[in-house]
């Protein structure tokens, strides 16, 4: 068996330490080598050939913003980014993406061996999916990307307006769903119907993900509250570690959150947020599944369509990771599957279709 090869990067060695011990136990893991900063990390990467990076994002001489701009300029491949969960570590992490990072491990401030121990399971399988992605070369990324990144949708006609109030854009994401929703979003019209998201992000990330999200698009996006009304023009993003769903009263929508067990592993769970879709919208709600690891979100998206929902998948070609749009595929969940660049336009001509 081949084992994928890591490179850890921390200026401290304590933490090197500690991840090579704990990427050591998964027996197709192996560690060639750690490096405490950059340049080190550059001249062992020419001789190791690593399939995975681990970086740090504050180190001496170079940090890791630089060197990850620089890497995927250079040489694009796989990195997991170890961040801490400080108000200034979510917007850097959140940067890293933006730049190419497949996902990202939030190293504990205090405790630091233990803490990072008791994480080994989430580092081992970031580490695995990271080295399973596709990475491509970004190029320099500026610090506010266009808006018209990809292809931007129409404005909906003045008919189909007049009840996108009543239908709803429920949105699943994971691994590389961050850079996949913020392409997403940026090129919908500011007057599309409401949108309520899910992403597998840690609780501390998704505030600082949305503020992010409505900087850069015409609709509004907002990290959700309990009883938020899902409104035209608005976007909702679920917080980390509470599921979401949409619940109708009278003639509107509003989520609810929950803190109710993890489903596949995960809360919130893009499961959660399509079932509740396919009880309380049936017709009136487009399902959209993006790149991800796992299965999350296949049933539900499966339950969306038999209650008349239209659906649509991310294609392979432009997926970080092609897994949780697979399994929707597979089980016979979708209707329409289309590249990233396509998918605004895709999903409001399925609106649109719907009116007539």
């Amino acid at each position: 068996m081949n084992k994928t090869k890591v490179l850890i990067v921390d200026d401290s060695a304590l933490i090197r330490q500690v991840l090579s011990h704990i990427l050591a136990r998964d027996p197709s893991l192996t560690v060639v080598g750690t490096a405490a900063d950059p340049y080190a990390a550059w001249d062992k990467m020419k001789t190791l050939r690593p399939d995975v990076l681990t970086l740090d994002v504050e180190m001496p001489r170079m940090d890791g913003l630089a060197f990850l701009e620089k890497l995927m300029r250079l040489h694009p491949m796989p990195v997991v980014m170890v961040s801490s969960l400080t108000e200034k570590g979510c917007e850097t992490t959140l940067r890293a993406l933006e730049l190419g990072a497949i996902d990202f491990v939030t190293k504990p401030i205090l405790d630091i061996k233990d803490g990072t121990t008791a994480l080994a399971d989430e580092i081992i399988a970031k580490v695995k999916t990271a080295a399973m992605a596709r990475v491509k070369g970004r190029g320099r990324v500026p610090s506010e990307p266009p808006l018209q990144a990809v292809d931007p949708a129409p404005r909906l006609e003045r008919r189909a307006l007049v009840k996108s109030t009543e239908q709803i854009i429920a949105v699943g994401a994971s691994t590389g769903g961050t850079e996949a929703l913020r392409l997403f979003l940026s090129a919908l019209p500011a007057d599309a119907p409401g949108l309520v998201i899910v992403q597998h992000m840690p609780e501390q990330f998704t505030r600082a993900f949305a503020q992010r999200l409505d900087g850069v698009c015409r609709i509004r996006v907002n990290e959700a509250r309990n009883g938020d009304r899902v409104l035209p023009g608005h976007a909702l993003v679920a917080p980390g570690n509470f599921h979401i769903e949409v619940v109708r009263s009278g003639a509107n929508y509003h989520v609810q959150l929950n803190m109710t067990a993890p489903v596949n592993h995960h809360r919130p769970s893009v499961d959660v947020l399509f079932h509740s879709c396919a009880r309380e919208l049936g017709i009136n709600a487009i399902g959209v599944i993006m790149t991800g690891m796992g299965s999350d979100g296949a049933k539900g998206l499966l339950a969306m369509r038999q209650a008349g929902a239209r659906t649509v998948a991310q294609d392979e070609a432009s997926c970080i990771v092609f897994g949780m749009p697979k399994e929707a595929i597979a089980v016979g969940a979708v209707d329409e599957i289309v590249p990233l660049s396509k998918m605004s336009v895709a999903v409001l001509q399925l609106l649109g279709r719907r009116e007539k």
